[in-house]
């Protein structure tokens, strides 16, 4: 038998069903980041998102997951901003570059895609600090689905 630690009740570990208000709009984990849209319109999106205390690693920088977090979901706005809403697509390979570390302040993603393929996206974002200095790079692929349609698989 295998341990539970936590005791968490096994479901809550999934699977969720997630509503949306709008297409173009904060999921769960983005909310807990505190990430916000400042628009998401014509195949590019920005973003933005605080330091908070929460998000520091050890010697008291940005941790790099929250900046690669933002700037993924800046790119996945901008896939929304063109595809029609329910379209199912995913991240399916990432590079990301560290440029310079975030020390305080509210980091700010412009991302903008590109179509491939009918089915296979490329996305590009550059964060910024307060000072519009770059601190990450970041590019990624994204497949959407054959069907396009989120099954549900519970």
């Amino acid at each position: 038998m295998t341990e539970n630690p936590k005791n968490i009740s096994p479901g809550f570990t999934g699977p969720h069903d997630i509503k949306l208000n709008e297409w173009i709009s904060c999921a769960p984990f983005e909310k807990l980041l505190n990430m916000k849209i400042i628009e998401a319109d014509n195949a590019r999106a920005t973003l933005t998102l605080p330091f908070y205390h929460d998000y520091a690693q050890g010697a008291g920088l940005m941790h790099g997951g929250v900046l690669i977090s933002l700037a993924d979901t800046a790119v996945v706005m901008a896939i929304k901003s063109i595809l029609p809403p329910q379209t199912h697509f995913a991240t399916i390979s990432v590079n990301s570059k560290f440029l310079y570390p975030v020390k305080k302040g509210i980091v700010t993603a412009r991302a903008e895609i590109k179509i491939e393929d009918e089915r296979t996206i490329q996305g590009t974002a550059i964060v910024y600090n307060d000072d519009e200095r770059q601190v990450l790079e970041f590019h990624s692929t994204f497949k959407i689905a054959k069907h396009r349609q989120i099954k549900n698989n519970s």
